[in-house]
């Protein structure tokens, strides 16, 4: 497998523009067109949906996607092994990420980290606020959703998985929901502006609810408390919730409607600078610590 025709394939898949994908990567849009349809018969599966104005995934292309990626950040990271005496990681990275998943997941890691690399010093803003990477300096930020900018890149870290919980106590109380509508008659507990839940039918069929919050936090950590405190039904995820889920505190309710979620963990740097060392070995060690399938999911009674 080409791991040029892998980059086309991501780049149109990120650009969802067969021309835009072209131009970033120097060749011409009837040469990217000529090299897609020559992979996609090679694999014997259609990925791309063309139009005139945009390139959309196929169902074979949202699967293979991922894989595709994972293949192409190994070959990074391989190439990166290379000379790694000769260009060993030291000085200062700055890193931005999200507060609550930087203390549960960064953070714990970052002694193997410091250990691999001592000539590295990690200066780390955590905020749950987006910062901008140019103007604060940042080297590599740590977020939920791929910029649509195409003035940084995106390296994909692990899925981010959603699940609705709530206490066993709650339920015992209030009863579970049957249904999602059955949601107007209980408390619903909301992360910052992230009020409108998107769920899958037995049928297939994908169709969104908006709930009316009883209890609106703006930190993820926080709404799991008061989730597991009994306060209500929460949208969380698995990387949040995970420790409370084995343990019984908080318990998914609505199996039967699972929520669906685009929502991935990247990591972002800005494309007009060289990638420098010290940025190469932190991402390719957030995708061995994390990789695609994150240990927090592991086991989950879900």
């Amino acid at each position: 497998m080409d791991f040029s025709d892998l980059t086309l394939f991501v780049r149109i898949a990120r650009m969802a523009n067969i021309s835009a994908a072209a131009r970033d990567l120097g060749i011409t849009p009837a040469a990217a067109s000529a090299r897609l349809a020559a992979f996609e018969k090679g694999l014997g599966a259609r990925l791309i949906h063309r139009t005139t104005r945009s390139a959309t995934l196929t169902e074979d292309g949202r699967a293979f996607l991922p894989h595709a990626e994972h293949l192409l950040e190994a070959a990074d990271i391989a190439r990166g092994a290379l000379g790694r005496e000769q260009a060993a990681p030291s000085g200062v990275l700055r890193i931005a990420a999200p507060a609550s998943f930087a203390r549960m997941h960064i953070v714990p890691g970052l002694p193997d980290f410091t250990d691999r690399y001592p000539d590295l010093r990690l200066d780390m803003r955590v905020s749950d606020s987006v910062v901008d990477l140019v103007e604060g300096g940042f080297d590599v930020a740590v977020r939920y959703a791929e910029l649509k900018d195409s003035s940084f890149i995106a390296k994909r870290i692990a899925p981010d998985r959603r699940v609705l919980v709530a206490s066993p106590r709650y339920i015992e109380r209030h009863g579970a929901p049957r249904s999602p509508e059955e949601l107007d008659a209980h408390r619903c507990l909301v992360v910052g502006t992230l009020d409108l839940w998107t769920f899958r039918n037995a049928a297939g069929e994908v169709f969104a609810k908006r709930v009316a919050p009883a209890l609106r936090i703006n930190d993820g950590g926080a709404v799991r408390d008061a989730a597991a405190d009994g306060l209500g039904i929460a949208l969380m995820a698995t990387w949040c919730a995970a420790d409370e889920l084995r343990a019984g505190t908080l318990v998914p309710v609505l199996r039967d409607f699972p929520l669906v979620s685009t929502q991935t963990l990247w990591a972002i740097y800005p494309s007009s600078r060289e990638l420098a060392p010290k940025v190469r070995t932190f991402i390719a060690w957030l995708i061995e610590r994390f990789g695609p399938e994150p240990y927090w999911d592991h086991g989950l009674p879900i």
